[in-house]
This record gives C-alpha cells, sequence and structure tokens, in this order.
C-alpha cells in the first residue's frame, strides 16, 4: 500500500483488486482471496479488506455467495433492441451469455388501473389489472426490479401461476398464445435507488438506477402489458 497517497487504504485495495479484474488477473466467475488472504496480503486489517470488497460488491464487480465465498461477477450485461424493435428478452439473454437468469416473486396484487394504462389497454376506468412484481436476477446478482400490469379479466390465471424462476412472457406464449412483437413505445430515465429498492436490490440507497418504462404489444398488434423496471446501473447497459 501507498502510504503517501491520500487515498483511504480501503480504497487503493479495491482499486488494487478491480483493476485485477479489468486486466483478468481475477477471471469472471472466479473466487478471489479470503478476507484473512488478503488481509495478510495487503497488511492491513480485515475491517479494512472488508470494506472494500463491499463497496466492489455493490458496484457490480464482486458478488458474496453464502458459505461459498467471494467470486467475480460476470461482465455487466448488454441488452440488445432487437429485429423490429423489440427488446431482447432477460432470459435469452442470459443465455447466450452463459448465465442463468432468476426471478423471484415479490407481490402479486389485483390494482385498479390508472388513465394511462386505461388508454393504452383501451378499457374502462373500473377494471382492474393484475401487478406483478420480481426481482430480476443473473447468476443470483440482482439486476433489476421487474413490474408488469396486465388486464386482469384477461389474465386472471396469473394470480396462481408460479412465477418463480420462469420467464412471464414465456407463460404467456405457452398459455395464451400471445407473443411479445413490439416495444418501440418505451421511455429510459435516470432514478435513484429509495430505501425500499436498495433492500431489495442489494445496493447503497441513492445509487443510480435505469428507470424504463415500456409498453409491450403482441404478434397481432394488441396491447398485452405494461413494464415499469428499475435496473442497476452499475449491473446493466442497453444497446439502442
Amino acid at each position: 500500500m501507498n502510504q503517501r497517497t491520500a487515498a483511504p487504504l480501503y480504497q487503493q485495495i479495491k482499486e488494487d483488486i478491480k483493476a485485477a479484474i479489468q486486466q483478468g488477473t481475477y477471471k469472471a466467475k472466479e473466487q478471489i482471496p479470503t478476507e484473512p488472504e488478503l488481509s495478510a496480503e495487503y497488511s492491513v486489517s480485515r475491517i479494512t479488506v472488508r470494506r472494500a470488497i463491499e463497496e466492489l460488491c455493490n458496484e457490480g464487480y464482486l458478488i458474496k455467495r453464502q458459505g461459498l465465498g467471494t467470486f467475480v461477477s460476470t461482465p455487466r450485461i448488454h441488452r440488445k433492441v432487437t429485429e423490429g424493435n423489440r427488446l431482447e428478452s432477460f432470459s435469452s439473454l442470459c443465455k447466450s451469455c452463459g448465465m442463468e437468469a432468476g426471478a423471484r416473486l415479490l407481490s402479486r396484487q389485483i390494482v385498479p388501473i390508472r388513465q394511462e394504462e386505461q388508454e393504452f389497454f383501451g378499457l374502462e376506468a373500473d377494471a382492474l389489472l393484475i401487478y406483478v412484481e420480481r426481482l430480476r436476477t443473473a447468476d443470483n446478482l440482482p439486476i433489476f426490479l421487474e413490474n408488469l400490469f396486465f388486464p386482469y379479466e384477461a389474465y386472471r390465471g396469473l394470480m396462481t401461476e408460479d412465477l418463480n424462476d420462469r420467464s412471464i412472457f414465456q407463460i404467456m406464449e405457452q398459455t395464451y398464445d400471445r407473443t411479445v412483437k413490439d416495444t418501440s413505445r418505451r421511455t429510459l430515465e435516470i432514478a435513484k435507488a429509495s430505501p425500499e429498492q436498495a433492500q431489495k436490490l442489494g445496493i447503497p440507497v441513492g445509487d443510480p438506477l435505469l428507470f424504463m418504462n415500456c409498453y409491450f404489444i403482441d404478434q397481432e398488434g394488441r396491447p398485452l402489458c405494461v413494464g415499469r423496471q428499475y435496473y442497476v446501473g452499475s449491473r446493466y447497459m442497453f444497446e439502442l
């Protein structure tokens, strides 16, 4: 460690490990040395090492696996717009990257429709929607909060479907013969993680998020659902 620099020791360790990841010394999915080993290597306390590791985890460079250790995360996920101005599905994206897509159901409710959704779906003001909130992961690393809204009358079966570790759009295709054909109506903004979002995503409060508001159209040009997703900025990238 460089004692002459003003940078704190944990920051120097953090940058050193980050450089080792970027240079390929520590490869994707590879386990890094333990905290005691790093403490001995850098001649610092375990508390100092732990802070460096925690910040690298928060920034998406490392991931802790309970009972196994700390591993190098896979590179930031790049999501592309495919033919027909359609976003590539998260499940297929993970598969193409050699990663395992995960989904954990956080909430499932029947909620009243709002005016914007009413206009999109062409429903009456007293219509109801199914609201599904899930945590989407790649190799167990939280990537984004998925918030989807479906018309209740058409898709009430979603209230009893097992929505853990499954693609909702695959369910829509297999059960309702509806496939996503167009997602051209969408907006992308920068947001800051609220305390609730930060807790669910395992990131510090106020960390940058990519907020996407998206309207999904099926193969016949009919409205399918509305998505309002919050992506961890350090772990995700759109290629538009």
